[in-house]
């Protein structure tokens, strides 16, 4: 199969710096919906903000292939007195690695600041308890980059409760072939089943299964793709894990047959594990600690269906994040086997 890697990887970028925490992705899914249109895919937006693409297969059996396009984020929570912004986090991020990083803070007019988090005690040169100061939002806030005295100033900026605060994702693709940014959980994923599509579309292959491209807009809080199309089988195309007790690593794609939400579909997922081998792509079989999928929001939602869940490894998760582009081809590869 032809994997333009160019195309990937540039769709991966560009998606990668739109902002897109939980709760507000409407700007993203208008982008990805241009992206399938371009390869003239039907498309429909739920009214809970999901988008669902279709690909026509030789038969009426349909397969789910769900990414998430939403990510972490935050929101101001609070305005101290003295003007500092608390937060609350949407989703789970690493708190310690926020420390230090730049984002954004969005109005409900549309109008954008720039901030930095923080931690309490910022200054070595001030704060004895600087260094082993625990990081997390009770202990951390948000510094705006304008003139501010008290809370009124801040207030005076339109900025409130309830306004979202983007984190930069600092995306870097090296020569190496590293991708590294924050939140490649998922959007490095929806650039890989925009690469699937491209090569079905230039390699004229129609699918056995007809495709249903679920781009989830509230996975990271737990009920992306709770509500989906009718569907026979479905498979979250999203992060592999990497540490402790795992073999995966940046290279592969890993296949899990169990996370936290439970075993996933047993001859589905021994499907996937068999193409691998077959088709000798690099690949992992791992069970996931402390994770959940777009396909456990489907199955606790009461959907009828059988669910895989499977992806490229991906390093610091919820962190600062890395996988190489190997990893991405291998997804590919196994998804294209699949429904080829």
């Amino acid at each position: 199969m032809n994997i333009d890697q160019n195309y990937i990887l540039n769709l991966a970028k560009e998606i990668l710096e739109i902002p897109s925490p939980s709760g507000y992705t409407k700007e993203i899914v208008a982008r990805i919906k241009q992206e399938a249109e371009r390869f003239n895919l039907p498309c429909e937006v739920t009214k809970k903000g999901n988008l669902i693409i279709t690909m026509d297969g030789q038969t009426d059996y349909t397969l789910g292939l769900s990414v998430h396009v939403d990510t972490l984020g935050a929101m101001v929570r609070s305005i101290s007195a003295n003007g500092d912004i608390k937060f609350t986090t949407i989703g789970g991020p690493l708190w310690p690695t926020l420390d230090g990083e730049y984002c954004s803070i969005m109005t409900r007019q549309g109008k954008t600041y720039t901030g930095t988090f923080l931690s309490s005690s910022p200054s070595v040169h001030v704060y004895k308890d600087a260094k082993s100061k625990e990081r997390n939002p009770e202990n951390m806030y948000v510094r705006i980059d304008e003139v501010i005295k008290n809370k009124e100033d801040v207030l005076n900026l339109g900025i409130e409760v309830g306004n979202f605060v983007f984190i930069d994702p600092k995306t870097t693709i090296t020569e190496s072939g590293f991708i590294k940014s924050r939140f490649l959980d998922d959007k490095i994923n929806v650039a890989s089943i925009f690469g699937l599509i491209k090569a079905l579309k230039e390699e004229n292959i129609q699918p056995k299964q007809t495709l249903k491209f679920i781009i989830s807009t509230y996975e990271e809080v737990g009920h992306g793709a709770s509500y989906i199309p009718s569907l026979d089988e479905m498979i979250a195309v999203d992060m592999g894990c990497i540490g402790d007790d795992l073999t995966c690593t940046e290279y592969d794609v890993s296949i899990c047959p169990k996370d936290s939400s439970g075993p996933y579909d047993y001859e589905l997922t021994n499907n996937l594990i068999s193409i691998a081998k077959d088709q000798k792509l690099n690949h992992a079989i791992d069970i996931y600690p402390f994770y959940g999928s777009d396909v456990s929001a489907a199955i606790r939602g009461g959907n009828d269906i059988k669910g895989a869940l499977m992806g490229p490894g991906v390093h610091a998760s919820h962190g600062m994040e890395r996988t190489h582009v190997d990893a991405v081809k291998a997804t590919i590869e196994l998804l294209y086997y699949y429904v080829k």
